[in-house]
């Protein structure tokens, strides 16, 4: 397949107009804010909203430009290799507690787009997870489906049904039933328009810069202005806020990649993963003149830590042709996600001392059940409705097993490298040697500086310093992009930030 030139793009972005709601020019008080116009804060506004609260909703870019706008939208309680590890690290009782808030989820995602009549295109499909090979990952994948029995999973064991769906070798496969897939950008403006239907305040174009609590919670705005309210919930992925419980230290940060192109009738229904690596994800969605359109995902990787990314997309066009036919793809895209120490969200009040400022991160590759969850659970806190999944997926939860205090070490231990390797990297090219539409680190007025010449031939330099904890970043030749390899903050070839932890931009250079 030919090499996949141009800007990445979101189908699910491109394919239904974009949201227009306007930025906030001046002070404001609310009942709650809630910040970050994703799954999971749209979610937890509507659910607040609907109980009668005074609700603010702010997002820094538009509805859906984060990690739910470029997922795969597989919707779902079967997270990979989850189950026997969930048990292992909590308990029979706690997983069985975690597939228990997930299934809730798509419960309520079917009730809630027939009760506010969302046209989102929920379909019902089943969820497979396959190994290709025996080794490792089959192992891990035989204790899978014990843990689907002892928590009484509706699935199980679909080795022969899968290996009649998919053209290559299957050794074994799991199945979950009855889960769903949807367009997520159509939910999400569908949940936007209802929400400032029953009075709620939505902004977009309006970054928060810092929250402060010490007596009135209020949220400071990039604008100058601020908003102050009694409670807030910071739904921005990743905390932009996150030294305030030292989520920095807590969350790992990964990065995967999708392909989409138009498949034949034979594509097979389901939403299928693979355990193996390199992984892979396949799921299809009709299109607007009735085609099937096929997405390829997979290639995942520490975020920041590859520069050739356009590698990963070319590798997945590859197999998108080589093993269903695909003759042409039409858009490619890539999300970033956040792993948590146990695999377990972050769902709750953010730190045990403030009970005025909550938070929702860390879902992994599983946002739009835990994102849902999330709300949900969220609403029924600043409410005081009792919760059975409030000890889960308490940010604050006590328990540091041995399995946890690794990963912990490993994650500041990389940043560690990272931050210093960073300090002596030296260019090995100068701004010159730039061609256009190609980017890196050049040499520039005897300094060490990021550089883009743009297709038109305009050069765009930048001071590689994170604005986050003082990183380097790293150009991504996928996206165009300079990506910190420590906390997973993004900023443009203009140095604008994409995706936080930073809030402030990469220091331009003339």
């Amino acid at each position: 397949m030919k090499k996949l030139d141009g800007f990445p793009t979101s189908y699910w972005r491109t394919s239904i107009e974009a949201s227009t709601y306007p930025k906030l020019e001046t002070n404001l008080t609310s009942d709650v804010v809630v910040i970050g116009a994703g799954i999971a804060g749209l979610v937890t506004a509507v659910q607040l909203i609907e109980r009668g609260y005074d609700v603010t909703l702010i997002e820094a870019d538009r509805i859906a430009s984060g990690t739910t706008g470029y997922t795969t939208a597989k919707v779902s309680s079967q997270h990979g290799l989850i189950y026997d590890e969930l048990i292992q690290t909590f308990g029979e009782e706690k997983a069985r507690l975690y597939h228990e808030a997930n299934e809730e989820a798509i419960r309520f995602l079917r009730d809630q787009t027939t009760r506010l009549t969302i046209d989102c295109e929920l379909e019902e499909q089943d969820a497979y997870l396959y190994v290709a090979s025996s080794g490792p990952k089959h192992k891990q994948l035989i204790k899978e489906a014990d843990a689907y029995s002892r928590l009484e999973i509706n699935g199980g064991d679909a080795t022969d049904e899968v290996r009649g769906k998919l053209p290559y070798p299957v050794e074994q496969a799991l199945v979950i039933r009855n889960q769903v897939q949807f367009h997520p950008v159509k939910y999400l403006l569908g949940l936007a328009r209802y929400f400032t239907e029953q009075g709620g305040k939505l902004y977009e174009q309006t970054r928060a810069m810092s929250v402060e609590s010490k007596r009135t919670p209020t949220v400071l705005l990039e604008s100058g202005h601020q908003i102050e309210a009694k409670k807030i919930i910071v739904a921005t992925h990743f905390p932009f806020n996150d030294f305030k419980g030292l989520y920095f230290s807590k969350l790992e940060v990964h990065r995967s990649y999708i392909v989409s192109g138009v498949v034949d009738d034979t594509f097979p229904d389901g939403m299928f993963m693979s355990a193996d690596q390199p992984s892979r994800s396949l799921r299809h969605t009709q299109t607007a003149d009735g085609k099937r359109l096929g997405l390829f995902g997979g290639e995942n990787h520490l975020s920041g830590h590859q520069t050739n990314t356009q590698a990963n997309y070319q590798a997945l066009a590859h197999f998108a042709e080589s093993e269903f036919h695909v003759a042409q793809i039409d858009q490619f895209w890539s999300a970033q996600d956040l792993i948590s120490l146990d695999r377990v969200p972050y769902i709750g009040q953010m730190t045990s001392d403030d009970p005025n400022i909550l938070v929702a991160t860390g879902f992994a590759k599983w946002g739009m059940t835990n994102g849902i969850a999330a709300g949900l659970l969220l609403s029924d806190l600043l409410t005081g409705t009792q919760n059975r999944f409030r000890g889960l997926f308490d940010p604050n939860r006590s328990k540091l097993n041995k399995q946890d205090a690794k990963q912990f070490a490993k994650n500041n231990a990389d940043v560690a490298i990272e931050l210093l390797k960073g300090k002596v990297t030296r260019a090995s090219q100068s701004a010159d040697d730039l061609g256009n539409d190609e980017g890196g680190l050049v040499r520039h007025a005897g300094k060490t500086v990021g550089g883009y010449r743009d297709v038109s031939g305009e050069l765009h330099l930048v001071k590689t310093t994170c604005t986050h904890m003082g990183c380097d970043v790293k150009w991504n030749n996928g996206e165009r992009s300079w990506d910190c390899p420590c906390h997973g903050s993004r900023f443009d070839y203009e140095g604008n930030v994409l995706e936080g932890p930073a809030v402030k931009p990469l220091k331009k250079l003339n």
